[in-house]
């Protein structure tokens, strides 16, 4: 599962990779394949996480005969959620596990989530630590969803540029 979230949306940090022909065959082969089913899931996700908000800015509009107040109050919300969750609240978790500063987390989270994945920063991989059994997997969960929130983001700085 780690080996797919890191590998399927190329961020390639560089610490997992085959030894063997036959394993280096294989990741070509699964790249193949892989690459553009997790491009389709993560638009799926982002649409779904859209979905979500058109849905509770229609709500708004039904309720509060708000118009378009509405649909900007929940963007706002639906931004500032996602800067939490994906981007400002992560690095005091790495904080803790990784022994990392705010701005190494918060590097890391950016970094990762804009699939650049340097490779500077990697989580779990401190000999000098022991990590939870969860840890690797909610990591693998939070860059799936984050990439898909930031592609959203991204998504929509391009449609107020053009």
């Amino acid at each position: 599962f780690r080996f797919n979230t890191s590998f399927l949306p190329c961020l390639g940090y560089g610490n997992l990779s085959p030894s063997t022909a036959a394993g280096r065959i294989f990741c070509i082969l699964f790249a193949l394949f892989g690459i553009p089913l997790n491009l389709v899931l993560l638009n799926e996700i982002g649409q779904l996480m859209l979905l979500g908000v058109q849905h509770c800015a229609h709500r708004l509009e039904e309720v509060f005969h708000w118009q378009k107040k509405a649909s900007l109050l929940i963007k706002t919300c639906a931004l500032v959620t996602g800067l939490l969750l994906f981007l400002l609240l992560p690095p005091l978790l790495f904080s803790d596990k990784e022994g990392w500063s705010y701005e190494e987390g918060f590097y890391y989270s950016f970094i990762t989530l804009s699939t650049i994945g340097f490779g500077d920063y990697v989580i779990g991989m401190n000999p000098d630590r022991t990590y939870p059994g969860w840890y690797k997997n909610v990591i693998s969960l939070w860059i799936l969803f984050g990439m898909a929130w930031l592609a959203l983001v991204i998504k929509f700085c391009i449609n107020f540029l053009e």
